[in-house]
Formats: C-alpha cells, structure tokens, sequence
C-alpha cells in the first residue's frame, strides 16, 4: 500500500474558481444543511424522527428511498413528512421493527438534486438479564477466579461495571432495608480487575474475598438505563497456607492474539494473569521497552493500554509480560490497524459565469486506499448525457466554457470495505450583478501594532474585480496592505495614523458597488507590574499584583482566574484594586492564578503558580498481596507531597472487632518505599492505613485497606503468674494468668496443666481445661507440688512454663505461742516478747504472729473507757520474736494475748496477761466557751479533757487582744482543777481577745486549745449571752401567754355548754334561738360570744329580769328525761372533776354525785357563781 496522504499536510495548491456561499435569494441548486447520523438509534416507543434538511431556490422538494428504493411517504399512515422540510416523523405504533432499514433523502429543484447519507435506523430494545439463580462459587484461597459478566447486546454497546452487596441493595429481595450494608463498587487493584469484556478476574483469590456478593451492572447510554445481573456469591476456603504458583493467562488465553482497529478508533490492549502471589505486568513493543505517548494510557494497573485514537504509528508487536518471583510467561498481541475513507480535499459549490472554467476536487484517502466515484444529481456519471465541456480525471472534475446546461448537484462517494464518504457539491453558472453583503459604513476599532482585517463580504458573477482605498484616493495594495479575494483588506502592524475612512469597491460587467468602513486605532493594554510565583506555608498571606496601563479612552476590567475559572472572592480572597490578596492561604489555594485585564479591543494576562506547602495527601489504592504465614505485603499509591518531600510513612492496623476503630501504630518507612512487609499476629483479623510524613506535618489516614486474616499457629507465649495454693486443708488450686486473645494464634485456646510432688519421684500428671484454674484433690496438707503450665490451641502446643512449687491446703495451727510478756512499758506503746511456736503445729507456712489488746479501764476510775478490742500483726520468724505495740492510751489498765496464723487460720489464743500504763499529758480540755454576759467584760469556761490520762492538777490559759493597734503583752493564768471559767474586762466594745487552754498532770502540760471571741459591737449582742429566763420582759411575756390561753379555754367552756354539738331543740320541747350550723361543727361561734358581752352591760336586776323571762317552763316530762350526752356548766361550776369526751363536749355520765340539768337551779346563783364573770368584767 502506497503512502497515505494526511489531511492536515494537504494544501490547495491551484484553484481558478471562485467560491463563496451564494445569497438564498440568488437561484441555486439544492444544499443539505441537517441530517441525521449514518448509524441511527431511535426508541420504538417514542417518535421516531429521521432528520433531513436542505436549502435552495426555488425551495427543494424532498422524496426518500428505503432499502435503495422509492418510499412512499403518503401512502404509510405512521409516517409524515415535516413542512418545508424533509424530516421524517415515524409513529410506528404498530409493527416499529418493520421500519429498521436503511433511509436516503433527496433534495430536488429544477437545478438539481442532493442526495443525504445513507441513514441506517436501529431500534432501542429494553436490555434485560435473564432471572436465573447463580449458584455460590466455591474456590481454594489462592486460586484464581473469574466471574463472567455477559451483558445484554446494544444498541449502543453497554458500559459494565461490578459491585458488592448487591442482595442488601435489591428491593424485591429486601423489602426491609434495614442496618445492612449498602451496595458499593468492587475495589479494583494488581490482584482484582474488570477485563474489557466485562469479566472480573481475581489473580487470586483471598478470604476477604468472600464478604459479601458480587454482580454485574450495565449502563445503556442512549436512555441511561442501568441493569444488573443476579448477584453471585463467592465462597473462599481456606487451608493452613497458601500455594504459591507461576503467573498464568486468564485474558487472552495462549501465547499470542492479534487485533484489528481503524483509524480515529479506539485501541485497547490487555492482559491479565493468574498467579500467587500476584504477578507484575511489563510492556513492550517491537522488541524495546514501550514508549507512553501523551496519546496512550497504562490503566488498571498496568494490565490495560488505552489509545483514545488509534494511528498507523499504533501497528506493530505489544509483548505483555507477567512476573512473580515463581516465575514469568509472555503474551505477543499483533495490532494491525486500518482506515475507513477520511478527506484530504472536500468538494466545495461552484459559481461560474459562462464560458468560465472551473474544477470539483474529490480526495480522500483509507487504508485499502478508497474508490473515488462521481454522480450527477444522484445519477452515475457514467450513464449521464455525455458533455463536451465536462471532464472526469480520477478525482477531480473540470469543467470547460461552461453553459447554463452544467448547472447540477454533483455527488462524490469515495469508498472502501471500512465505510464510505459522500459529499455534495454544486455547480451554477448564472450572470449577477455586484453586492455588497455585509453591513455597510461599519466602525472598527482596533489596537495598535495588530493586525487588521476590514471585511467587505460581496457577490456577483462573473467573479468582481475589488479596489480599496483611503479616503476614495488611491488603490490600497503593497506594503502592508493586502486585498484578499473575499473581499477583506489585511492591514499588518497598524499604527495610529492608519486611522480614517476606507472605501471598499466591486465591479464586474454587470455593474458596481462599494461600501465605506471607518478605522480607529487605539493604545495596546499593557500589564507593568505582574504576579510573580511564590511558594508559601499554609496559613499565611499572599499579595499577587497585577498593575495595569491602557489606552485613556478606552476602559478596562481586570478579573482573576484560577485554574481556568473565576476568583471567588470573599472574606480570605479581596481585590485590592487590580491586585489579589489572600489571606491564611489554604491547601485549595494553590493553583495557577492569571490576572486577566479586558478591554473592548484587546486583553492582556500575566500568570503566576502558588505553591501552598502542606502536610500531605493520604496515599490510597492499598492493595494487600503475597500472604505468607506471619507476612503479608502491603502496597499503595502516594499521594501528593504537597510540595514537602515524604519522609516516612506510618502504618496503623486495627485487630479489635469487638471495638473497632481503634488504630494502633504498626511500624514506620522510609518515605521512598510504597510497599512493605508487614509482620502479623497469627489468625487475627487485620485492617490497615498508612499516614504519610512530611516535614510540615503527617497526612490524615488513608482509606482501610480490605479486611485480611493471617494464618494460624500453635501460641507462643507462656501463661504467667503460675502458682499453686490450698484453699482447703486437702487440696491445691492451680492458677495462671490468662494469655491475651491476641496471643491465641489460633481458635479454642486451653490450657495444659503439669504436677507431681516435689519429694518423690512419682511421674508428671497433666489435665487440659479452659479455665484459668485448677484443682488437685486428695492432698495431704501443706505438701509442696512442682507446676508447670502450657497454652494449646487447634494448631498445636505451645512453650511450657518453668517450674513453680505450689503447696496444698492449709490447717488450723494447733499451738498458741507461750510466755506472753511485756517490757519498756511507755505511756502510749509497749515491747511484747513471747515464745515462738514449733514449725509442725503451725500446719503451713507462718504468716504473722498478731497481739491482740483492749483498754480494760481507766485508773481514774470515774472515767468511762471504750473496751473495743485492737490487734496489731507480727510477721517475725526470730527465735526471740519480739514487738511493740503503740497507740495506747496513758494511765490506763490493758489486756492482752496473743495467737499464731498460717496463710488461712489462726491458732488458739495464749493466756491474757494483764498490764498498765503510767500517767501522760493530758488532752485538749472539751466544750471550751467564749461568752460576753455584760458590755464590758467576755466570759470563757470549759469542760474535763475527754481523756486526762492522769490526775488532773490544774488548768493554763493565756490570752491577749487580737484588735489592738500595738500587740498587748500575753498574759498567762494558772488555775487549781476545780476552776473551770475566768472572766476579763473589755476596754470597748471593739477589743477582741486570742484565749488558749490546756490542762496538767504531774507529767506536763497537755495540748493548747486557742480560740478568738466573737466580734461584740452592740448591746443586742451582748444581751444574746445573757440568761434569759431570769429577764423580766420574759416573765412577763410568758405571764400574757398564760393568760390568754385560759381565757381561750374558758370560751370553749360557755361555747360547749350552749351544745356545740348538736341542737337543743332537737331533744327538748324548749322555744329556743336558731342553732348556727358551725355550732353542730363544735367551731366558735362569734356572735354567741357578741350577746355575751351585750348582756354584761345592763344592770344586775335588768339582767335577772330578762332571764327570767327568757326561761320557758318545760313540761314534767321534758324535765325528767336524761341523756347521756347532756352537758352541764354548773356542774362544773360546782367543781366536780369533769372529764371531756374527744371534741372537748362533756361525757354525760359522770363519777361521784351527779345531777341532771333539769335539777339545776336556774336562779342568779349561776350568774354569781359561773366563770363567765371573767369575760363579763373584762367587756
């Protein structure tokens, strides 16, 4: 195949025709302006539209054909053609399928017919998965794995995608969506990766691997429609350890494979291998290490390159290696690529006049190179009426003294097995008069020292000769003018006096004309002062300038860019007015900033970079490979340095599923590595991060690593702490600490437990249990046992402890130690001596030898003594123990014995003896008290000291003022025992005294008790000291107090005896007043006691008459009927002892000589007699 032509090194080296698009109201053959793309999807449930549009004069007339031939639009009533356009709606309600064909439209007028692109209509079908249920997928850890996607076909092809947890994130499967975890992407890395078809392949497979189901999702881009296959779940077992094996192929299978890409398509070449521990995957091309291009991507770890655009640069050999330390194997692809046809020159329309020459030019290239093929208005050329001034010559056709009779639309297909091209191009051979097409008097202003083009944009045909000058003087052409044939004039380095007006004429053999552009130039926008690059910490200010000049007349904006987008400016980001200021600069700061300064004409900008230094990014992608039985690798991606080179990073795991979360410090690296060896724990759960270290600061944490359990092992620690102890008089109880659960290395830890005795030769016997003790029976007492003690879990044994000596039981000691004695007898201790036990009564091991002692009485024997027992402990294992015993209390008599313990018991107690204490000094007299009884003088006195410990021979005190200006001289006071108070005179009322008391024996003196007085500034304080029960206000107080209650008493009397408990009338036939109702309640009535006090104001005879008066005659039946509960006051008036029921009424029946009320004499000797003269005389 000869050398390919490449579009962009095609120039046009001869054209001697002129074009230029033709004014629509100029006659012209047909142009397609809008049509739809050659392979066209629609939905068959909406409108099917296949677009065609096309421009002419007089306006075209559109037709189609379907499958090569006619279509009858009218005829089919699910399609319609639009108005004024040939756009075809298709409403296929019924049958759509019958519509998927192949669609060409057709312009015609009666200068010619366009013909569009062969439009091939697919159909949108509803991609569906079918409903099959997958079984589990059961696989060895180690072993490598593929899951299959196989994705419904398009339209359009479908992008796949993998996720996990699908079965918690499908609503018909969960119609609770409760605490689950939700449905999130497959981590992809070396070890797990999606191939191009959709397949994820696990190089190999590990236990994490099994958390949780995994399915494929398809997205359909035309209508963004997302379906998802049935979950598959993935079950791993696991074994003691892990098989390494060489790298082998899981895509694309053998040795070698080819592939076939067009040009302008995308190239994808992949290879992925199984493997343990996972392999590494090189490249190369032709024989040499492979070239990354800005066009090619390595993607997925290596396993994928990525041509967005394949070239014929791309063809050749790609070697793709996988290695791991078993070994390596090779994969050759052979890429191979073609062309579908592409333009290297597109035919243009031709407008000529007649007799004019002119040329269509039809080039194209492809690989096979294309066929080039010429039609006129849809016809072959071939078969068209043969023209005299028409020639085809390969891809070009000319045309010679041309006629209106050429005019037509000439179609160019060039065309190979890949695809096709087809161009439209018409020629019009026409006679118009010169126009002017553009605006007219047009204004423009532009800078100085740019280059200018003034347009004047025409038409006519023949082609116009164009002339422009300045100021209609002159033809403007050389130097640094240039005319071009559209009708531009190009003016290079303007200047200012290039300012006027320019005149812009056409003419041909038709006519003329001419348009008038007026020029302005003006001073180019400069930037005098520009930012400048920094590099800066995070935290503080940058100033970034921009200072700017411009032409005086012409304004200017200055606006701010980052990274390509706006400034947004608040309280950290301000203008000051064309410079930006930031202050405490953040890690989002740092960027590219251009000061961008905008005027009508022009626009200049300067750039500066800001450096923000920072602690760094969390590095990310971890990937967990190359298990091992104590190891695993851990790699990941760095991030960025932010500008301060990594110096170590530190790697945190987290074993705790119980608490999780909480992240321990493994280990640190170097800065320059990227994948470690981390050294595990046997059969733990592990999650892993990895901070980065720079010297600003540490990075925060990376995203966990994916959940890895190491392998299991026998335990390695020893249990600690083992001891052997008799809880009873036969047995021991063996007991350890236990190991932590990070120390099990595997499951169902337990312990094994080693003893025999220590003096004898007997072998070792074990037991297995999972406590933290054990217990040996049938022991004798006190007989020591060598120990050991192993950790077992499922994998094995581990290390056997050294031997301890643990003894048995203990028992009651069965002596008493003798010869209990004391000497050095103090006022507060004493030194005990006794006679130590033999070694065989103790019946274990000596623990302490504890005196037990109370205080049996006080030699001042009317002083109470508290006889609580206290004992003190002796560990002495001397022959001649001996110890002292404190705290004691002077002159006092003591008890005491004493007993011998082993670790449980204490033995039987020895005989008391019996001891006393000499005289010491006393304690702090008790009750101490500070008084002032008169204004002039303060009174103290005190008590006995709690414990005189001795013969009381008398009391100290001293005192001075606390308030003077100058200190008084302390003064000291000496009492005999029986003076317990002292008096001293005050100066004024403001002196304040320092008292301190203390008591003596004929040892010393005891202990100081100090106390300051009160403040007393007032009498009313100093009356508060005083007796007040010896006052006469008091008794005068209580005296009225006295008074009032039996005044009060006397008025409940009257009350009850005008039945306060019920109503007379209701048990005599006496006329009597109305009974209140608080009567019957027993309440006081006051109105009661009103009548009372009227009554006591008349004269004596008066008040005999009218109670005679308002005493009415009972009937004798009346006067000889009793009750029990009739109340009498002049009984008590004669001083009969009167008991009172509970509401204080009188009880009927009486003791002694009793009367009835109708017996009384109702005379005034009731009146003289009664208490009621009390409240008489005092109303």
């Amino acid at each position: 195949m000869g050398t390919l032509v490449e579009p962009a090194l095609l120039l046009l080296l001869w054209q001697s025709v002129w074009a230029l698009d033709v004014p629509l109201e100029v006659r012209q053959p047909p142009t397609i302006i809008k049509q739809s793309l050659k392979e066209h999807i629609v939905d068959p449930k909406d409108t099917m539209v296949i677009e065609c549009e096309a421009k002419g004069n007089p306006h075209p007339i559109f037709s189609w054909r379907r499958n090569g031939k006619y279509f009858n639009v009218a005829r089919d009533s699910q399609v319609s053609m639009r108005r004024f356009s040939g756009t075809l709606d298709i409403y296929a309600r019924n049958d759509p399928e019958k519509y998927e064909a192949e669609y060409q439209c057709i312009a015609s007028n009666e200068h010619g017919s366009a013909y569009s692109n062969k439009i091939r209509l697919q159909l949108y079908r509803a991609p569906v998965w079918p409903r099959e249920i997958l079984e589990p997928v059961v696989v060895s850890a180690g072993l490598p794995l593929v899951l299959s996607c196989d994705p419904p076909p398009g339209p359009p092809k479908p992008e796949t995608y993998w996720m996990t947890s699908c079965s918690y994130a499908r609503p018909f499967s969960w119609p609770f969506q409760a605490p689950f975890p939700t449905m999130h992407p497959v981590r992809q890395d070396r070890r797990v990766s999606m191939g191009v078809n959709g397949d994820l392949y696990f190089s190999n497979v590990l236990f994490n691997d099994s958390v949780a189901d995994y399915c494929c999702n398809a997205r359909f881009p035309y209508k963004n429609v997302i379906q998802q296959k049935m979950p598959v779940v993935v079950k791993v077992l696991t074994t003691r350890s892990v098989v390494e094996a060489a790298p082998t192929w899981l895509s694309p299978k053998g040795s070698s494979s080819s592939i076939l890409v067009l040009q302008g398509e995308e190239l994808l070449l992949e290879c992925i291998a199984a493997g343990m521990p996972t392999p590494h995957i090189t490249w190369t091309k032709d024989g040499d290490d492979l070239a990354v291009t800005p066009r090619m991507k390595v993607k997925n770890f290596n396993k994928m390159i990525q041509i967005p655009k394949a070239s014929f640069d791309d063809a050749g050999e790609y070697t793709c290696t996988a290695t791991n330390k078993i070994g390596y194997i090779e994969h050759t692809i052979t890429v191979r690529v073609k062309a579908a046809p592409f333009w290297l020159e597109k035919p243009f329309d031709l407008i000529l006049a007649p007799e004019e020459n002119g040329r269509l030019v039809c080039r194209s290239d492809g690989a096979p190179r294309p066929t080039i093929s010429w039609f006129i208005n849809g016809e072959p050329i071939e078969f068209a009426t043969p023209e005299p001034n028409r020639q085809v010559s390969g891809d070009t056709l000319i045309f010679r003294s041309v006629t209106a009779a050429n005019t037509a639309v000439y179609q160019c297909n060039a065309s190979n097995q890949y695809g096709y091209l087809l161009a439209n191009a018409f020629l019009n051979v026409l006679h118009a008069t010169p126009r002017i097409m553009g605006p007219r008097n047009e204004l423009f202003k532009v800078i100085e020292g740019s280059r200018t083009l003034l347009d004047c944009r025409y038409f006519g045909s023949p082609v116009p000769e164009l002339r422009w000058s300045k100021y209609g003087q002159g033809n403007l052409e050389g130097n640094r003018f240039k005319p071009h044939s559209n009708g531009t004039l190009e003016i290079k380095r303007t200047r200012i006096e290039d300012q006027g007006t320019y005149l812009c004429i056409i003419s041909n053999i038709a006519g003329r004309d001419e348009n008038q552009v007026r020029l302005e130039v003006k001073e180019p926008t400069f930037i005098v002062t520009k930012p400048q690059s920094m590099k800066v910490m995070r935290g503080s200010d940058v100033r970034l300038d921009c200072v700017v000049k411009s032409d005086v007349t012409t304004p200017v904006t200055t606006t701010w860019i980052k990274n390509k987008k706006p400034v947004s400016l608040g309280w950290r980001v301000s203008l000051d007015e064309s410079n930006l200021l930031i202050t405490n600069v953040h890690r989002e700061d740092e960027g590219n900033y251009t000061c961008m300064v905008k005027s009508e004409l022009d626009q200049k900008s300067a750039s500066a970079h800001l450096l923000v230094m920072d602690r760094p990014n969390p590095p990310t992608d971890l990937e967990l490979s190359d298990p091992y039985e104590r190891t695993v690798r851990l790699s990941w991606v760095p991030g960025d340095s932010n500008h301060g080179p990594i110096t170590d990073y530190l790697v945190q795991y987290d074993d705790d599923d119980w608490l999780p979360g909480k992240w321990k410090n493994l280990s640190t690296y170097p800065g320059t590595l990227n994948s470690v060896i981390l050294h595990l724990h046997p059969f733990t759960y592990y999650e892993f991060r990895v901070i980065a270290i720079n010297e600003i600061g540490a990075s925060p944490p990376s995203r966990p690593s994916t959940r890895f359990q190491s392998s299991g092992a026998p335990p390695d620690v020893i249990p600690k702490n083992l001891k052997g102890v008799g809880t009873w008089r036969n047995n021991m109880e063996i007991s350890w600490e236990p190991l932590t659960w990070r120390e099990w290395n595997g499951p169902h830890l337990k312990y094994l437990v080693w003893w025999r005795r220590r003096d004898s030769r007997e072998e070792w016997k074990n037991a297995t249990t999972k406590w933290l003790r054990y217990y040996i029976y049938d022991a004798d007492t006190f007989t020591p046992y060598e120990l050991k003690v192993q950790a077992v879990n499922d994998f094995g044994l581990g290390p056997e402890s050294p031997v301890v000596i643990g003894y048995s039981g203990e028992d009651r000691p069965l002596a008493a130690p003798l010869n209990l004695r004391v000497s050095d007898i103090e006022t507060t201790q004493v030194t005990v001596h006794w006679d130590p036990v033999t070694r065989d009564s103790l019946m274990g091991e000596l623990k302490e030898y504890k005196v037990y002692y109370w205080r049996d009485s006080s030699q001042l024997r009317w002083l109470w003594v508290s006889r609580a027992m206290k004992s003190k402990s002796f560990p002495n294992n001397d022959p001649e123990p001996s110890g002292v015993v404190t705290d004691l209390i002077p002159y006092s008599n003591y008890k005491m014995y004493i007993v011998v313990a082993n670790n449980r018991y204490e033995g039987p107690p020895s005989n008391n003896i019996f001891f006393s204490t000499p005289e010491g000094v006393p304690s702090v007299p008790s009750s101490f008290r500070i008084q002032q009884r008169h204004l002039d003088s303060i009174y103290v006195d005190w008590d006995v000291p709690a414990e005189p410990n001795g013969v009381i021979t008398g009391y100290s005190l001293k005192y001075q003022t606390v308030n003077a200006t100058r200190g008084e001289e302390l003064r000291v006071e000496e009492f005999p025992p029986n003076v317990t108070s002292f008096s001293v005179r005050r100066f004024d009322r403001y002196t304040r005294y320092r008292f301190s008391v203390a008591a003596r024996t004929q040892v010393g003196i005891g202990e100081w008790h100090t106390e300051e007085s009160p403040h007393y500034t007032t009498e009313i304080y100093a009356q508060d000291q005083v007796d007040i029960s010896t006052q006469g206000w008091f008794i005068g107080i209580m005296c009225a107090v006295a008074l009032m209650v039996l005044i009060l008493l006397i008025v409940c009397f009257i009350k009850r005896s005008r039945g306060g408990k019920y109503p007379v009338r209701e048990k005599k036939d006496i006329s009597l007043e109305p009974v209140d109702d608080k009567d019957q309640e027993g309440s006081f009535d006051y109105r009661s006691l009103e009548r009372i006090v009227r009554v006591s104001t008349l004269p004596y005879p008066r008040r005999e008459e009218e109670r005679g008066l308002q005493r009415a005659q009972p009937s004798m039946e009346a006067m000889m009927k009793r009750t029990d509960s009739d109340d009498s006051l002049v009984e008590y008036g004669e001083g009969g002892e009167i008991p009172f029921n509970e509401d204080g009424s009188f009880i009927g029946q009486y003791t002694g000589t009793r009367r009835d009320v109708r017996e009384l004499d109702f005379g005034g000797g009731l009146e003289l007699h009664s208490p009621m003269n009390t409240i008489y005389s005092l109303a």
